[in-house]
């Protein structure tokens, strides 16, 4: 039997893509191991699908002064002794690591017993865990046509993102049934991401009274972000989190608002969703997710609505003007060849694990 280590953690956009794969490599016949942090997101997320997990230890590498800086290189020196031994003993045929700085150890460690490594890189530019990743890799996986040029030549290929398998399988009346949303207006879909945005909701929330006239809002807000007022509003439903039954709320969807992480827009893409992306300022972040949106809006996937421009007003419009083209988003979704992600990915590994 074939095998194959999967690495990544730090946020659930390092562990998703991996537990997308799961399934097909399972179909291929590879036997599954997972290395991340000792207590990081991944470890519930990996256990929770039966997959073996070990845990090493993990450390930060900042490009900013932080007195963590003194001591975290031990923690990652320490990790990387622990992925020897594992990899050592484990003896896996091929690594594939989805960032953050788990797996740095994991993928120096890789190199050291010549076990080839295949990367995927989310966003626009690689983070700084895949540039140091980068050239211990035999192949660098990237979501946009626009990262080729930061990426070697002869590493580089363009994949997409890998979708779970049951995202795809969602039922448009079981959404109604779970909202208990009606089937008369469209439906709006607002996802401020994991932790929730307080912007988003409060634009959102603000032209409630305009939205609801000729459309349902099912209101994905985080947690701590309900907002007490609103319950029992007809038309809106709202709620801090939801997991298995998302893939029906996708599916009840007519368009969808959504903050830019790559897993989610890709998710959005493979879908067919319409959709309207307002990225999280570069004050806020690397200013990846502008990045990400610009992309998809240049591409013609989404309508981008930065932060910085976000208001009663342009939400209203922006939402008015997606609807009333969703045709023409859908069309230009339907022809992009990045919905086949797994395959393609999988391929990757069996052409690596070959060698």
């Amino acid at each position: 039997m074939k095998k194959i280590i999967l690495t990544g953690g730090g946020t659930a956009g390092h562990v998703t893509p991996n537990l997308a794969l799961i399934p097909s490599l399972k179909d291929h016949g590879f036997e599954i191991r997972y290395i991340g942090s000792y207590e990081g997101i991944e470890k519930k997320l990996i256990t929770d699908a039966g997959i073996p997990y070990d845990g090493i230890s993990s450390g930060k590498l900042r490009r900013y002064f932080d007195l963590k800086n003194f001591s975290d290189p031990f923690r990652v020196l320490k990790g990387y002794a622990e992925a020897c031994k594992l990899i050592k003993n484990y003896k896996p045929d091929v690594v594939f690591s989805k960032g953050g700085f788990v797996s740095v150890p994991v993928v120096l460690a890789a190199k050291r017993y010549h076990i080839p490594t295949i990367i995927h890189e989310s966003d626009m530019t690689p983070g700084l865990a895949n540039k140091i990743c980068i050239p211990s890799a035999a192949r660098v996986c990237c979501n946009f046509p626009e990262t080729l040029q930061y990426l070697p030549k002869d590493k580089a290929v363009l994949t997409g993102s890998p979708i779970r398998r049951e995202l795809l399988t969602g039922d448009r009346l079981s959404g109604l049934q779970y909202t208990h949303l009606s089937a008369d207006k469209p439906i709006i879909l607002v996802i401020g991401g994991s932790l929730g945005s307080v912007t988003v909701n409060q634009a959102v929330r603000s032209i409630l009274p305009q939205l609801l006239t000729n459309f349902q809002v099912i209101h994905i807000c985080g947690k701590g972000h309900l907002d007490e007022s609103l319950i029992g509003t007809p038309g809106y439903v709202q709620y801090e989190y939801v997991n298995a039954p998302l893939r029906h709320l996708f599916a009840a969807a007519d368009l969808i608002i959504s903050r830019a992480g790559a897993n989610s827009i890709c998710e959005i893409l493979a879908l067919r969703k319409p959709n309207i992306l307002i990225p999280l300022s570069a004050a806020a972040s690397r200013g990846d997710q502008i990045l990400n949106a610009s992309s998809f809006a240049k591409q013609g996937f989404s309508t981008l609505l930065e932060e910085e421009q976000l208001t009663e007003h342009s939400l209203f419009q922006a939402i008015t003007d997606t609807y009333q083209k969703r045709a023409d988003f859908i069309h230009t979704m339907e022809q992009s060849h990045l919905s086949n992600a797994v395959d393609t990915i999988i391929s990757l590994i069996e052409e690596c694990a070959s060698k």
